[in-house]
Parts: C-alpha cells; sequence; structure tokens
C-alpha cells in the first residue's frame, strides 16, 4: 500500500495549466506550470524528474515572489490535467 502524499496549498481553488512543456524531448510533459487564482500568474508548479509521465515534485508560490513556499513529493493533492 502505498503512503498518503502531503497536499500543497494553492492560492485558489481553479486549476488553469498556463504551460506544459515536454523539457528533455521523450515525448511526455514533465513540467507543469498552473495558475489556481484566476490572475494569470504561476503559482503551482509540478515535476515529472523520471520520465514515468506522473509529478515526482509539486512546488506552490503562495505570494507569488518566484520563490517556493511549499515543496513536496508526487502531485501534491493537484494532478495535473490531461
Amino acid at each position: 500500500m502505498s503512503e498518503p502524499q502531503e497536499t500543497v496549498e494553492t492560492r485558489g481553488d481553479e486549476r488553469v495549466d498556463l504551460l506544459k512543456m515536454d523539457t528533455n524531448n521523450d515525448g511526455k510533459t514533465d513540467l507543469w506550470a498552473a495558475d489556481t487564482d484566476g490572475d494569470g500568474k504561476t503559482d503551482l508548479y509540478q515535476f515529472d524528474t523520471d520520465g514515468d509521465g506522473k509529478v515526482n515534485v509539486t512546488m506552490s508560490d503562495l505570494d507569488e515572489d518566484g520563490t517556493p513556499d511549499q515543496v513536496v513529493e508526487g502531485d501534491g493533492g493537484h494532478p495535473p490535467t490531461p
């Protein structure tokens, strides 16, 4: 049985992916940048670090100053949109 994942606090409840990228050219998204409060600025960052197509690290930037306020393993309770 897998361990429960820590949930990341976000600025809002609506996820809008502003950016999805394949940074290593393997054909799968491995970087997601999302706005959760509707202001058009990224406040949720997610990374696939092992190439399996699943989020391994999630960071939230609650004050949108460019410095992560919380970093957790996994999707932080915010799975990316397909």
